[in-house]
C-alpha cells in the first residue's frame, strides 16, 4: 500500500502521511467492506482515495509545458526496452512532476478514464488529457536521454 501512496505523494514523508490516514480509514470503516472482491482491493481503493484527498487538500499546481520541450522526439528504432526493469520504470514515474505523475498513475496504472480522473481531481477532462500527454512526453525524453547515455558510454 505504501507503493500506491508513494506514486501520488511529493516525497516519502507525504506518502507515509497518506498511508497512515488510509489505514486509519481502513480500521475505522472496516465495517463498510462487504466481502465483494478482495480485502486487498478494498484497502487499495481506500489508499487511493486517501491519496486523492491529500492531493486535493494540497492543491497541487499542474506543471506547465515549460519543463518539457515541444519537440516530439521518437525513441531510436534500436532502443532496447528489455534492458529496463520494472523498478527502473517505477523510478522514472516517481521522477515525474506531481501533476503529471498523478494523472499518469490514475490512467495508466489504476485504469481510470479521463472523465473519472477529472471528477476525482476537480479538473477538466482536457486538463487530464493534457497532463497525461505531457507525462508521456516527459517519459519519452527520459528514455531517449538514457539511450543516448548508453550509446555514449559504449563509445568510450
Amino acid at each position: 500500500m505504501y507503493a500506491v501512496c508513494l506514486r501520488f505523494a511529493e516525497n516519502a514523508e507525504s506518502a507515509q502521511d497518506i498511508l497512515q490516514n488510509g489505514f486509519i480509514k481502513v480500521f475505522s470503516k472496516g465495517q463498510n467492506f462487504e466481502g465483494k472482491g478482495s480485502l486487498e482491493g478494498w484497502i487499495r481503493k481506500v489508499m487511493l482515495n486517501s491519496a486523492i484527498e491529500y492531493y486535493r487538500k494540497n492543491k497541487t499546481v499542474f506543471q506547465t509545458t515549460d519543463s518539457i520541450s515541444e519537440d516530439h522526439h521518437e525513441l531510436p528504432a534500436d532502443f532496447d526496452m528489455h534492458g529496463l526493469g520494472y523498478k527502473d520504470l517505477l523510478n522514472m514515474i516517481k521522477e515525474l512532476p506531481i501533476g503529471y505523475r498523478t494523472v499518469f498513475s490514475l490512467y495508466a496504472i489504476e485504469g481510470y478514464n479521463h472523465k473519472e480522473i477529472a471528477e476525482m481531481l476537480d479538473m477538466s477532462e482536457g486538463t487530464s488529457k493534457s497532463q497525461l500527454s505531457r507525462a508521456r512526453q516527459w517519459l519519452k525524453e527520459k528514455l531517449k536521454k538514457m539511450e543516448e547515455n548508453i550509446h555514449e558510454g559504449s563509445r568510450i
